[in-house]
């Protein structure tokens, strides 16, 4: 007998169908074949376990497995109750009428209960793109699957109460999801504010300027000056999330397996802050697998890195191409994979080796020269990258100790949000762009447009401070994000003149 059963395989953040057709005959071989890896291929002893310590077994028949397409790999255990249920249908234990309309995911123990999967949420678009009436997957995924409309998702604990929905035996409770409630009642939570902070009230500047046109951002100062504390509050200053960034950023962590079964959607923009000993391919994305990597799992947030000369100087180089084109390309032998990128750079360091160089009390114990080869450990087109450069200078006691409470959070984001809506209008129809940062060259001079006066201005600071032509374009960005906060339709010159005070690093005195 012929049965078939469908599952799905996900390939960087989308997902596609796989067909696994079980046949029986005479004999008592197992064959499995549509290439499928060593983690689908076990399945067979899993699914042998599952099925005895449920009163059910494998027949001692000859079994032929075909995972359709056959050209496309197949990995990992969630195919695991996919089979299990083909297997039966096909023995005539369950009844075959009901599985072509429902998609079955779920990787089984030994005892017949189910283990989370990854990639539910693509899994379940899939499914309702491809006319299946709903799907059956583990009960820890079963509020990632609800997420998507116009699909019956039911999450389910063992291979029994599968056996007993398809044989009409037992009814399963629809997980239902109500998104307006899940995405509203969660994305304004935030553990860290900038009401917190004392003093730093230029760096405060800089990070609002950063947030509002989604410029890069390096912070350059001393142990303790707040550096580390800065860059985690400024998700807290970012617009929220809109429902379509929402579900972007949700089925990235999904595939990664980074969602957790206490969460359906990813409701506030993602900090991440990898550790200087990274990896480039745990930072870019791929593997054997490819997965998505930190700077796809900052998609529509914030990728932290501090320390930044502390980082391999081959990672910080593979972090240009995306930080550019706002996406990572992996490509394989029989593949090629894209994953998000479109991420807001935080970066940190200490001026010199022992961190006190421009300190104001406490003296550099570093060599001559050790200061400018401590910052040449950062490549020079790296930095031409990072829009705004910035020294954070130590509070002192009497900042400190203010009572005075400083301006929140929610203050400072409903003015990042009002420049943000400038630019939505401004970029309104262009595909992928929706920030001043991302404004292409040949965009550029027609929406930066500065007036003689300004222009004097940035010819004098490129020659002073021997400006790269990136550089040039960076601060142009700037000064119009500058510009967007004020409410200005022009880049007036002390919009420029703030925007130059941000290429603190491009100066040909610093660390002389």
């Amino acid at each position: 007998m012929l049965v078939k059963t469908f599952g799905s395989a996900v390939f960087g953040i989308r997902a596609i169908t796989v067909t696994v057709e079980v046949y029986m005959d005479l004999g008592i071989q197992f064959f499995m074949v549509g290439l499928p890896d060593n983690a689908v291929k076990e399945s067979h002893q899993r699914i042998e376990s599952a099925l005895r310590n449920n009163g059910q077994r494998i027949p001692g028949k000859k079994i032929i497995i075909n995972m359709a397409p056959a050209d496309i790999r197949k990995e990992g255990s969630s195919y695991d109750l996919t089979i299990a249920i083909g297997i039966l249908a096909a023995n005539e234990i369950i009844k075959a009428e009901k599985l072509e309309k429902y998609m079955i995911m779920g990787e089984l123990s030994l005892d017949g209960g189910l283990l989370p999967i990854k990639g539910a949420l693509p899994i379940a678009i899939e499914a309702r793109e491809k006319g299946f009436k709903g799907i059956l997957l583990p009960l820890q995924n079963a509020k990632e699957a609800a997420i998507v409309g116009d699909l019956e998702v039911y999450g389910i604990t063992s291979i029994k109460e599968a056996i007993g929905f398809f044989n009409d035996e037992q009814e399963l409770p629809r997980t239902r999801m109500n998104m307006a409630e899940e995405f509203s009642g969660k994305v304004l939570h935030y553990e860290h504010d900038f009401s917190d902070v004392r003093g730093q009230e230029n760096i405060k500047r800089a990070l609002e300027i950063g947030a509002a046109g989604g410029h890069n951002v390096i912070l350059i100062g001393p142990p303790g000056a707040g550096k580390t504390m800065l860059a985690k509050r400024i998700p807290s200053i970012l617009p929220p999330l809109n429902m379509k960034e929402a579900l972007e950023t949700t089925k990235i962590h999904s595939v990664a397996g980074k969602l957790g079964s206490h969460r359906s959607l990813v409701t506030m923009r993602p900090f991440r802050s990898p550790h200087h000993t990274i990896s480039h391919t745990a930072l870019v994305g791929g593997g054997s697998i490819p997965q998505p990597g930190e700077i796809s799992l900052s998609h529509n947030g914030v990728l932290f890195l501090d320390e930044l000369p502390e980082f391999k100087r081959t990672v910080l180089e593979v972090l240009r191409q995306p930080m550019e084109d706002r996406v990572v390309t992996i490509s394989r032998a029989k593949m090629s994979l894209e994953f998000p990128a479109s991420f807001m750079l935080i970066a940190a360091m200490n001026p010199c080796p022992c961190g006190y160089y421009n300190h104001p009390t406490i003296a550099c114990q570093c060599k001559s020269g050790d200061v400018q080869k401590y910052i040449n450990r950062i490549s020079g087109p790296l930095f031409d990258r990072i829009d705004i450069h910035i020294e954070v200078v130590p509070v002192d006691f009497k900042r400190l100790s203010e009572s005075r409470p400083s301006e929140n959070s929610k203050i400072i984001r409903e003015r990042v949000i009002g420049a943000r809506h400038i630019q939505e209008k401004r970029f309104e129809g262009m595909e992928g762009i929706h920030s001043n940062s991302q404004i292409p060259s040949r965009m550029l001079r027609e929406v930066c447009r500065i007036n003689e006066t300004g222009n004097q201005l940035l010819k004098n600071a490129m020659e002073k401070l021997g400006l790269s032509a990136r550089a040039y374009d960076r601060i142009l960005k700037v000064s119009r994000t500058i510009a967007d906060l004020d409410q200005s339709p022009d880049i007036r010159a002390e919009h420029l003149a703030e925007a130059i005070n941000y290429r603190s690093l491009d100066r040909d005195s610093w660390g002389r």
